[in-house]
Formats: structure tokens, C-alpha cells, sequence
């Protein structure tokens, strides 16, 4: 348990942990916990834009800044992630080929469009947020990512190459684990935001798992990337949703 929460914590965070054991056992782990990790980057995102709102910043320039603190806080991961996912699954290219696209450093037109857009999205839900003081429902959708993560990993789901991220935790949790945390996460965004807002997180979840069967079907399984695709998704999803929600 001890060295799951530790790779959950150096994958997902910028913590300078030591490194400790990696193999499937601690990725299993890992992944079980993402959404704790997941809620710790919440506190601290929520926190961030309440402060920032505080000390006189407008809830678009809070907001941009909450943004900007949660890829610092977690190395750009999943953003690289997204990118990688657009170009390889808007290529019109063999499942091989999209894979190599996909591991390339260099990230396409495709790739570059739609990290913009994500972001100016969730910037301006989280400035929507920001501005009706919504700080619980900021920091639920920082880990209703986390929760998309786990359905990426939930058991029949396979690793589309043998190697990378994708191998270590591809297929690793059950079903029902993923089911608890959709509810866990669905019950804080009763609480938040009231019907709406568990509406607003299953539907997040949902299409964070809708992104990871398109890519088994386009890709043959996951990868690390489409994992950290499925995350930025369902953040995106869960801050609109809940938003609108009020």
C-alpha cells in the first residue's frame, strides 16, 4: 500500500518522493488512490482560486492562474497526454502507425487545437465557478479526473503496446472500485451543487470512459497518454457541468 501511494503521488504530483517499488502490484495500488491524489490536487485548487479571488484577482485571472498551478502541480502529465491522444486518434492511420504518432515529441496541428481549446474551456468554467464563490465544486472536478483515471485502468480493458505506463496499470482495477468512487465523487456533488451537481459528475465519468472505448477500439487498448487524456476530459466536463449547474 505503502509504495502505491507513494508512485500515485510521484506520477500524478510533482512531490520529490524517493522512489520506491514500480510494478503492477504497486501500480494496481496507484491507481485505486488516484482519486485521493486526485481530491489533495482538489483542496489545493480550490483553495488556490478562493485565494486569489480574495486577494482581489477577477475570476478570469484566478482562474487562468488555478490552471496554470494545476499543471505545474502535476508536470503538464495528462495535458502532454491529451495532445498525444488528438494527434494519434485524429490520424487516419493503422493502429501502429497512431501509436508511433502518439509517442512522437512532437505534437501536431491536431494536438496543438485541441489542448488550446480544453484550456480556454476549463479556464472559463473555473472563471464561472470563481465567480459564484462554487470552490467546493472548483476542487470536485480536479478529482473527478482522477475518477476517469480509474475507469481507464478497470479490469478487461488491455494495454495497447506491452510497454510504458499504459502496460503497468492497464486492466488492474475491478469494476466495482470504479463504480464506488463515481459514487463517492456523485455524493460530494450532491452536496455541492445538489442533483445537478451528481449529474454533473456521472456524465464527466462517462465521458471519460466513451474517450477510453473509442481508443481500445482505434488503438487496440490504453496507453499512459490516453489515460491522462481521459483525466483532462472529464475535469473539462465536470467544470462545465457543474458551472452550469450553479
Amino acid at each position: 500500500m505503502a509504495a502505491g501511494l507513494r508512485l500515485a503521488l510521484t506520477t500524478l504530483t510533482v512531490l520529490p518522493l524517493p522512489p520506491g517499488r514500480v510494478d503492477r502490484a504497486t501500480g494496481q495500488v496507484a491507481m485505486v488512490v488516484a482519486p485521493l491524489v486526485g481530491a489533495l490536487l482538489g483542496v489545493l485548487a480550490g483553495g488556490l482560486l478562493a485565494g486569489l479571488v480574495r486577494l482581489g484577482a477577477g475570476p478570469s485571472l484566478a482562474a487562468a492562474l488555478t490552471v496554470g498551478g494545476l499543471a505545474l502541480a502535476t508536470r503538464g502529465l495528462h495535458l502532454d497526454g491529451l495532445a498525444d491522444t488528438a494527434d494519434g486518434l485524429g490520424s487516419a492511420a493503422t493502429p501502429d502507425r497512431a501509436l508511433a504518432v502518439m509517442r512522437s515529441p512532437e505534437v501536431g496541428a491536431l494536438g496543438v487545437a485541441t489542448l488550446v481549446l480544453v484550456l480556454l474551456t476549463q479556464v472559463t468554467a473555473l472563471a464561472q465557478l470563481a465567480g459564484g464563490s462554487h470552490w467546493v465544486s472548483a476542487g470536485l472536478g480536479v478529482a473527478v479526473g482522477r475518477v476517469g483515471l480509474v475507469w481507464g485502468c478497470r479490469r478487461g480493458l488491455p494495454a495497447a503496446r506491452p510497454d510504458g505506463l499504459g502496460a503497468l496499470v492497464a486492466g488492474t482495477v475491478p469494476g466495482w472500485l470504479c463504480l464506488l468512487w463515481t459514487i463517492v465523487a456523485a455524493a460530494v456533488g450532491t452536496a455541492a451543487a445538489g442533483l445537478p451537481g451528481a449529474a454533473a459528475v456521472v456524465a464527466a465519468t462517462a465521458l471519460g470512459i466513451l474517450l477510453v472505448a473509442h481508443s481500445r477500439r482505434r488503438l487496440g487498448g490504453v496507453t499512459g497518454d490516453v489515460l491522462g487524456a481521459a483525466c483532462e476530459t472529464a475535469v473539462l466536463v465536470a467544470w462545465v457541468l457543474l458551472a452550469l449547474a450553479g
